[in-house]
């Protein structure tokens, strides 16, 4: 690695790393404007085909969940409703999804495509800019899949989904490689930061890295975190 590579590289992790929650301004202003009144059947079209990785593979990335009968999970930035409902049809009635996102045109849409589907253990929640608005320790799961990148206010963010995790309960996060010479030239552009940045801004917020999921992905990593102070950890 160059010396000038290397310098950058650790300037942006100190800086990620220094705690986000008491940042008052956007570190990406206007990256969530199209999803202010988004057309949901448009963002369908978008979002849920074979040529979108994570849409491709879809039930691997459950699988790594491992998901429990009675668990509940929020899924932070549901869009148009994909994981919602891929998670509430494999809880079955025991276990609760929560569909979180900025945009009531898409929790609309993710209302009625789960009633079409009988799936009647979803809940919706319209978050703000700076907060999931989850209940304090009321979910197991916190699922954030291509989303991370879209926090005009990370710190302020994840500290909402830190709070609202119950004891033990993990985090997952799935967001695009961004690396200069390999990764396509859109996400480079629409990407704010690569996952090095993204993981110690996540941790800087009170979550430990407890492994990356491998062999499942390729312009996408994903990664398991859990509580700083968790009691039960996973071996890495």
């Amino acid at each position: 690695m160059k010396l000038n590579t290397l310098i950058a590289l650790t300037a942006s992790l100190l800086f990620s790393a220094a705690p986000l929650a008491a940042q008052e301004k956007s570190v990406n202003p206007g990256i969530n404007d199209s999803f202010r009144d988004p057309d949901p059947q448009t963002f369908t079209e978008r979002f849920e085909v074979e040529s979108r990785e994570v849409f491709a593979k879809r039930k691997e990335i459950v699988r790594q969940l491992g998901l429990q009968s009675g668990m509940v999970i929020a899924d932070v930035g549901a869009g148009t409703g994909l994981f919602t409902r891929e998670f509430a049809a494999g809880l079955g009635k025991d276990g609760r999804v929560i569909a979180v996102d900025i945009s009531e045109n898409f929790l609309k849409h993710i209302q009625l495509t789960c009633r079409e589907r009988g799936l009647l253990n979803v809940d919706t929640l319209l978050c703000s800019d700076d907060s999931t608005k989850l209940p304090e320790q009321s979910v197991d799961v916190v699922f954030i899949c291509d989303t991370y990148h879209h926090f005009e206010f990370p710190g302020k963010t994840m500290a909402s989904v830190k709070r609202a995790l119950k004891p033990g309960g993990r985090l997952y996060v799935i967001d695009f490689h961004r690396i200069e010479g390999r990764t396509r030239e859109w996400t480079m552009n629409h990407v704010r930061a690569g996952q090095e940045v993204f993981e110690a801004e996540i941790c800087a917020e009170g979550f430990r890295r407890v492994r990356e999921v491998e062999g499942v992905l390729v312009e996408n990593y994903m990664l398991v975190f859990e509580h700083e102070n968790s009691e039960n950890r996973e071996q890495k």
